[in-house]
């Protein structure tokens, strides 16, 4: 079964301390470090997801495009997020797919659940963003250990040996 995430953007930065912080400072830091959290949430869970940010915050016409494999909404002007997001599960759903979306605007959520997705607050969000950057780092940590880890069976001796021989040291 295929699961999408559609995130409400300005409310997840609004939500999480770090990217809060870095908003007063960085607005456009602060969504740049939500894009990359949210790929890394994609490529370790699966899940396809899509940002979507208010026109309000940058004003134009909208547009979309894909960064890091996301799917990326910039809203029309007089078009908020919440709107964008009803709109893309209302046009996604299907009975083969599972749909979320990350807010903690209740209204949004009551909306969402409604139309038949589930809906995620951005403290389960960031949450799960914390388990998932736990296990990447253990991850990493694993393949650290077994690259420094020879293929062949041999005792550290041989393996001293071998070493010098690559290095080409008699």
């Amino acid at each position: 079964m295929k699961r999408l995430l559609f995130v409400d953007g300005y409310n997840i930065i609004g939500d999480w301390p770090e990217l809060k912080a870095l908003q007063e400072k960085d607005l456009e830091g602060a969504r740049d470090m939500l894009i990359e959290k949210m790929a890394e949430y994609q490529a370790y869970t699966g899940v396809e997801v899509t940002l979507v940010f208010d026109a309000h915050m940058v004003p134009g016409l909208g547009k979309k495009y894909r960064q890091y494999e996301l799917g990326i909404i910039y809203t029309k002007e007089k078009e908020t997020a919440d709107e964008c997001i009803e709109k893309l599960v209302n046009e996604t759903k299907r009975v083969d797919r599972q749909i979320y979306v990350a807010t903690s605007d209740f209204m949004e959520q009551r909306v969402i659940f409604a139309s038949g997705a589930y809906r995620k607050s951005a403290r389960e969000l960031r949450t799960e963003m914390e388990q998932i950057e736990q296990g990447i780092r253990v991850d990493v940590e694993k393949t650290k250990t077994m690259k420094a880890r020879t293929k062949l069976p041999i005792d550290k001796e041989m393996a001293e040996l071998f070493e010098k021989w690559r290095r080409g040291k008699r």
